[in-house]
């Protein structure tokens, strides 16, 4: 334990208190800074948003947190939530409120999405699960909101094969990872550039996740009023937030 602690240092700056179960914090693993947001999806309200209701994508976080303000509800947080095309549609599969706009990809391809395993992650009522894509396809979870990125960072407890130690790839990632019962949903964008080889360490190791999904790189960004963050750039496609209600 004592090592571990030496591993992993955390500043506390939102801590779930009472009814809300969403904190976030910064922190700090073998060398690198991350921020990282921890849900429980069974007491706060977890889902996926890709377009208005004029059918035009969001794009960021602004938009989105106006067109909540405008039905009564907040914006609490907010994290791109996978790849996309140009135009901002997803390029895996994606469910949204139970409906799906676009299908599962479980084939190899270009690019770090089509690097195997790529998985998913599914938000249901009263968990979310991250789940590598053939499991997902043999288990047909009836998901709420599901969205398809990759690579895998972490398989039931095993580093992506392909993640090397001593890799000079280094970028600002974003992922998420959850626990095995599915009452813990664990965001992190990095604040340093790290490898995946490490990004994913953070979650098996220092976050104790036996599944995690990368969402992206270049384009991670994070809305989290307690860290003082909303995050400008590129526009994005598929964006996961906690709402009010």
């Amino acid at each position: 334990m004592r090592a571990f602690w030496a591993l992993l240092t955390l500043t506390a700056v939102g801590l779930a208190t009472g009814a809300s179960a969403l904190s976030c914090e910064s922190l700090r693993f073998e060398g690198n800074r991350y921020a990282v947001c921890e849900v429980a999806p069974e007491h706060e309200h977890l889902r996926l948003f890709l377009n208005d209701p004029s059918d035009q994508p969001y794009g960021d976080f602004s938009s989105l947190e106006t067109a909540l303000n405008a039905d009564g509800k907040t914006l609490l947080f907010a994290m791109n939530a996978g790849m996309y095309h140009d135009d901002r549609a997803p390029v895996g599969h994606y469910v949204e409120d139970g409906q799906e706009r676009m299908r599962v990809i479980a084939n190899p391809g270009p690019g770090n999405f089509g690097l195997l395993p790529n998985g998913l992650l599914c938000i249901q009522a009263n968990r979310a699960d991250v789940i590598e894509t053939r499991a997902y396809q043999r288990q047909r979870p009836d998901c709420d909101f599901a969205t398809q990125s990759g690579p895998m960072l972490v398989i039931d407890g095993e580093l992506h094969p392909r993640f090397l130690p001593d890799s000079t790839s280094r970028y600002v990632r974003n992922g998420v990872g959850t626990s095995a019962d599915g009452k813990r949903a664990v965001f992190v964008i990095s604040d340093t550039s790290v490898t995946f080889y490490e990004f994913a360490r953070l979650f098996r190791d220092g976050l104790t996740l036996p599944n995690a999904l990368f969402l992206d790189g270049n384009v991670s960004r994070l809305f989290a009023p307690s860290l003082n963050r909303a995050d400008l750039g590129r526009q994005m496609g598929p964006i996961v937030a906690v709402t009010s209600e």
